[in-house]
């Protein structure tokens, strides 16, 4: 199960997690079945989060790149 969330998508996962929460939401399944899918809910949210945390950590790391590579090509005009 674990593997199959890392392969998902960031919105196959949300997709799923927002199916788990309407599931759970109704009210009319059973304990064990409602702590399965709220195992599952955790899980899918957890990963979706490290995904964000990813991205955001990318999408930083490129900005920084683009600020630091405008700054080597502004010191190489005033040379």
């Amino acid at each position: 199960m674990a593997e199959e969330q890392k392969q998902q998508s960031f919105e196959q996962a949300l997709e799923q997690l927002e199916q788990l929460v309407n599931e759970l939401e109704q009210g009319d399944l059973p304990l064990e079945e409602s702590l399965k899918k709220f195992e599952q809910a955790i899980a899918l949210s957890r990963s979706s989060q490290q995904q964000l945390q990813q991205a955001e950590q990318k999408v930083t790391t490129l900005l920084a790149e683009q600020q630091q590579s405008g700054n080597d090509e502004s010191d190489g005009e005033l040379m």
